[in-house]
C-alpha cells in the first residue's frame, strides 16, 4: 500500500461501517449539551467550542454522522462538514432534515479542502482529520482556510495510547509496543483483531514543531484520562488503563500569521 493510499482505504473502511454508526449519531444530534471523545466528557469541563459562535464560518474537518456541526450551528455559526466518506455523509444530511439544523455538508478529503483560504474563523476536528488525516497535509489546509487570528481546535488518540497497542491490534496494554521517535503512520487494514483503517498521530515534540512550522499558537493542551465513574473497554483502551494514563487528547490552537 502507498503512502497516499490512505484516503481511499479509509473511504472504503467508514463506508463499509456507517450503518453501524447511526444510532450513535442520532444521540448525539438529540444531546443537549456536547461530550466528547470514547468516555463523553461534558463540554463544561473541557470548553472545545466557543460558547457564542454567533457571525462566526466555522469548518469541521471529518465530520461523520455531523453532530458536531449541528452544535456549531446551534451557537450561532455558519457551518460546513466535511467527510471523506459518502455514506456517513448521507447519514448527516438524514439527522440534518429532521433536526431543522443548517450545516452545509460535502464529501471532500481534509488533505485537499475546496474552500478559499482565510475564509474562516474556526477549524474542529473530533477524530475526523484528527486522526484519519496525515498530519503533514491536513494541518497545512487548515492553516490555509482560517483567517489570520482563526482557531483550530481538534480531539483524538493521545500518543501514549497508540505506543500501547499490540501490532495484533488487540487493547492497549501496560508496556510500549513501537518506538516513540517512530511514530506517525499506523496501519491497522492487516491486524489479527478487529482491523481498521489507517491512523496517524506524532510525538509531541513533532506536533509543536509542525505548529511552529505552520504559524499555529498553541493556546492550550488536554490530556484525559477516563472519569471516575466505571465503565468497560471502548475501541481498544481498557477502561482501567484509561484511569490510568490519557488515552485521548486536544490542542487548541490560533493561527498566528496572515499565511
Amino acid at each position: 500500500m502507498s503512502a497516499d493510499d490512505h484516503v481511499l482505504e479509509n473511504r472504503r473502511y467508514w463506508d463499509g461501517m456507517a450503518d453501524d454508526w447511526v444510532a450513535a449519531g442520532e444521540r448525539s444530534w438529540a444531546a443537549a449539551e456536547p461530550s466528547w471523545g470514547i468516555w463523553g466528557l461534558p463540554e463544561a469541563e473541557l470548553t472545545l467550542l466557543p460558547a457564542d459562535m454567533r457571525g462566526w464560518r466555522a469548518v469541521e474537518l471529518g465530520c461523520g454522522t455531523g453532530y458536531v456541526s449541528a452544535w456549531m450551528c446551534r451557537r450561532g455559526a455558519r457551518v460546513i462538514g466535511l467527510d471523506n466518506s459518502a455514506r456517513q455523509l448521507a447519514t448527516a444530511i438524514g439527522l440534518r432534515a429532521r433536526h431543522a439544523q443548517s450545516p452545509h455538508f460535502i464529501q471532500a478529503n481534509a488533505e485537499q479542502l475546496p474552500l478559499p483560504s482565510g475564509a474562516f474563523d474556526f477549524a474542529f476536528s473530533e477524530y475526523g482529520a484528527a486522526i484519519w488525516c496525515d498530519p503533514y497535509r491536513w494541518l497545512p489546509e487548515a492553516h490555509r482556510v482560517l483567517r489570520p487570528g482563526g482557531l483550530l481546535t481538534f480531539f483524538g488518540n493521545h500518543p501514549l495510547a497508540m505506543l500501547c497497542m499490540p501490532p495484533s491490534g488487540d487493547a492497549a496494554q501496560r508496556m510500549l509496543h513501537r518506538r516513540y521517535e517512530d511514530l506517525y503512520r499506523q496501519d491497522w487494514t492487516q491486524v489479527e483483531i478487529e482491523p481498521g483503517g489507517i491512523e496517524f498521530n506524532l510525538p509531541h515534540g513533532k506536533w509543536l514543531a509542525l505548529f511552529r512550522e505552520l504559524g499555529f499558537e498553541v493556546l492550550d493542551y488536554l490530556e484525559l484520562t477516563a472519569p471516575p465513574d466505571g465503565g468497560t473497554e471502548k475501541f481498544g483502551i481498557p477502561y482501567e488503563w484509561a484511569r490510568r494514563w490519557p488515552a485521548e487528547h486536544a490542542w487548541k490552537l490560533r493561527k498566528t500569521d496572515a499565511g
